[in-house]
C-alpha cells in the first residue's frame, strides 16, 4: 500500500513541477517590468479567474438553499408589513425561529465551501508559486536585488517589502479596484436606461 502512495505522490510532485514550469514560462516575458509588476498581473489573472470561477461554478444544493433563503426572507418581510406591528413582529420571529435562520445557515455554509475551489483555492496556489518564483535568491539572480520595493523613512530605516507581502497589498488594491470599476459601470448603467 505504500508503494502506491509513493507513487501517487510522485505523480502529485510531477503535476506540480509541471504547473509550476509552465507559469514561468508564461509569466518570463514580463521579466523586464520589474517584479513588483509582474506579481501586480499575476494578481490580475487570479482575482479575474476567481472571479470568473465564482460566476461560473455554483452547487445545485447552493442553488436550491439561494432560493429557499430568498422565499422565507421576503416571507418574512411580508409579515413585517402586517397593519397589526405585534402581529407582524410575533409572525416574523415565528418564521425565524422555524426555517429562515436554519436555511440561512446552511445556504452560507454551502456558500462557503463554494468559495473555497473558486476562490480561496486558486488564491493560495498562486500565493504559493508568487513566494517559491520570487525568493530573495531568485530575486537576486532575475532582477539584481532581493526585495520588491525599497523605502526609506527619515531616520535612514530602509524597509524591504518582499514578494508574500507586495502579493497581499496588490489583493487587497485589485479587489479594491474591482469594486469600484463594478459599481461605476452599475451606476453608467442605470444612467444609460
Amino acid at each position: 500500500m505504500e508503494d502506491v502512495f509513493d507513487i501517487v505522490w510522485l505523480k502529485i510532485l510531477v503535476l506540480i513541477h509541471t504547473f509550476v514550469k509552465g507559469l514561468d514560462f508564461i509569466f518570463a516575458p514580463l521579466n523586464p517590468l520589474g517584479p513588483a509588476v509582474v506579481i501586480s498581473l499575476i494578481v490580475l489573472f487570479t482575482v479575474a479567474s476567481t472571479k470568473f470561477l465564482s460566476k461560473v461554478y455554483k452547487t445545485k444544493r447552493y442553488l436550491k438553499l439561494k432560493k429557499e433563503f430568498q422565499y422565507w426572507y421576503n416571507l418574512r418581510n411580508e409579515a413585517l408589513t402586517c397593519k397589526d406591528p405585534e402581529k407582524g413582529k410575533a409572525l416574523a420571529k415565528n418564521i425565524d425561529q422555524a426555517q429562515l435562520n436554519k436555511v440561512y445557515y446552511d445556504y452560507f455554509f454551502e456558500g462557503l465551501l463554494n468559495s473555497i475551489p473558486t476562490k480561496y483555492l486558486p488564491i493560495l496556489i498562486m500565493l504559493a508559486y508568487v513566494n517559491e518564483a520570487f525568493k530573495s535568491d531568485k530575486l537576486l539572480e532575475n532582477f539584481g536585488r532581493d526585495y520588491i520595493l525599497k523605502f526609506v523613512n527619515f531616520n535612514g530605516d530602509v524597509f524591504k517589502i518582499g514578494a508574500v507581502l507586495w502579493f497581499v497589498l496588490s489583493m487587497l488594491m485589485v479587489y479594491l479596484a474591482w469594486f469600484v470599476v463594478e459599481k461605476l459601470y452599475s451606476k453608467y448603467k442605470l444612467a444609460e436606461e
